[in-house]
């Protein structure tokens, strides 16, 4: 069991499923993509291409590790077999440059980073027979945080109210947890829990092999016209594969529950372009794990369909009212090409950084200096600059807009996702910029786009340090301006 944790966890830390990368590779065919979703898909799967020589993972955020088991009766362990799986997580986590990103709390508001990524979440059922069945999940914050429940009633189950509904909510998903998406739409569940489960299951494929009808006893099933409807009002969304365009969603699943006939919960949720999930199985036979995608590299003459599109250079080392006189001249939407000094901070870099201004200290210069990347790197590998790269849910850090930018600083900020009106309005009031870089990419912005990188503050934050990196040709898009426009409906 440890062992074959251990091995699981770091196959999906670099390897996709084949058929996820040929829906990416897909897009490039497309006629009706557009040119910046091309881009994205191309820097997806070059980023697979890299990931798959087992040095550095396909996402900076490699997860908190999920296993879902299910353990025929017949089958007996003479141990501790969370404790087993566990072993296998943190040796899986230690042996490879994989990021550690989970907190323990030593009081209600105190936290401290493990240091092993433990805890793992394990559920295990007892079930028939004489087979021990794995699901094994990497999950990012950004994509868990995307999951949703709303406890609706008997009144939503109608298509003049129901699609509606899901449309405004599966808008709200954003591009923050790097789409392209699989969506999951779970309606029912006999407790809200149920409900949730099934959504992360149904995020996986693993429940594709539903009924598509259902039963007087309320069996689980799959709505496939359900699904090809969102599947078509997602593509008219205009997010697209990150930067605009029609393919926010791979596909969309649909389960339909029985429930309890007061209440009707309805949970979303999504499985990003690092879509970590892997089976395995223990018969008598052997030991058994999924075949992922061990040869991206088949996917790159592909590429060569990838047109060049206009894409303006940016010196990011010049004075910053020079930086942002350039980046007046932009319009939300115009891609862009990052060159020069960043400083990297996210959550808890600018949380002590704030609570030393409520001391009445001063923001440091290297806020006011450079712009600020909300990003926090893998573990380097040896002989590398740099981990696994890429930007984290920029909204996060809407609540320092304003006030790190009345003193001068964050006045051009690099990340992913839409951003709240907070946002919008700190530009707009104190001439700021927000940028996004593509999300899901972190080996490819590691090994081409990084050229240095140093601590500079709270080195025993981790992974939240902050850091000064150099940053070469960074493909990047013009969210916010100074003007108070927004490329992406604000949040």
């Amino acid at each position: 069991l440890m062992q074959l944790a251990e091995v699981a966890f770091i196959d999906i830390a670099y390897h996709l499923r084949t058929a996820h990368l040929e829906q990416v590779a897909g897009i490039l065919e497309d006629p009706d993509a557009t040119d910046a979703e091309k881009e994205v898909a191309a820097a997806l799967i070059r980023n697979a291409v890299i990931s798959a020589e087992c040095v550095l993972p396909l996402c900076q955020d490699t997860g908190t590790a999920t296993i879902i088991g299910y353990k025929g009766e017949d089958v007996r362990t003479d141990g501790d077999d969370a404790a087993a799986l566990s072993n296998g997580v943190q040796r899986a986590w230690d042996s490879h440059a994989l990021r550690h990103s989970q907190m323990a709390p030593l009081s209600l508001y105190e936290e401290v980073n493990t240091g092993t990524n433990l805890p793992a979440q394990i559920d295990l059922y007892a079930t028939p027979g004489s087979e021990y069945r794995f699901l094994f999940v990497a999950k990012g914050g950004g994509s868990s945080n995307k999951t949703a429940l709303f406890q609706e009633t008997k009144a939503i189950l109608r298509e003049d109210r129901l699609l509606p509904f899901l449309k405004e909510k599966l808008m709200q998903l954003g591009v923050a947890a790097c789409p392209p998406y699989h969506i999951a739409v779970v309606i029912g569940g006999l407790s809200p829990e149920m409900n949730l489960k099934t959504v992360k299951l149904a995020s996986t494929g693993m429940l594709d092999g539903l009924p598509t009808t259902g039963s007087p006893q309320g069996r689980a099933f799959r709505v496939p016209e359900l699904e090809e409807q969102l599947l078509g009002i997602c593509q008219e969304f205009g997010f697209g594969a990150q930067f605009g365009g029609k393919h926010f969603a791979h596909d969309v699943r649909v389960v339909r529950l029985p429930r309890h006939a007061g209440s009707c919960p309805i949970g979303i949720g999504v499985s990003c372009s690092a879509d970590r999930n892997i089976k395995a199985k223990i018969t008598a036979d052997g030991v058994f794990l999924e075949d992922l995608e061990y040869n991206p590299a088949r996917f790159l003459p592909l590429l060569e369909k990838v047109p060049g599109g206009a894409v303006k250079e940016i010196d990011l080392d010049q004075p910053m009212d020079a930086l942002c006189g350039e980046l007046a001249e932009c319009a939300p939407g115009a891609l862009l090409s990052l060159t020069g000094t960043v400083v990297i901070g996210r959550d808890i870099a600018h949380a002590r950084i704030q609570a030393a201004l409520d001391r009445g200290e001063d923001l440091p210069e290297y806020f006011k200096q450079h712009p600020v990347f909300y990003a926090g790197p893998a573990k380097t590998p040896d002989g590398m600059v740099s981990g696994s790269i890429g930007p984290t849910t920029s909204i996060r850090m809407d609540p320092y807009a304003q006030p790190f930018m009345e003193r001068g600083g964050s006045r051009v900020m690099i990340g992913k996702g839409q951003r709240s009106q907070v946002a919008v309005d700190a530009c707009k009031a104190y001439n700021g910029f927000y940028l996004a870089t593509i999300g899901g990419a972190a080996a490819l912005l590691a090994q081409k786009h990084i050229t240095q990188m140093k601590t500079i503050a709270f080195d025993d934050l981790g992974m939240e340090a902050v850091r000064k990196l150099q940053v070469k040709q960074l493909p990047a898009i013009l969210v916010i301006d100074n003007k108070g426009g927004s490329f992406y409906p604000v949040g």
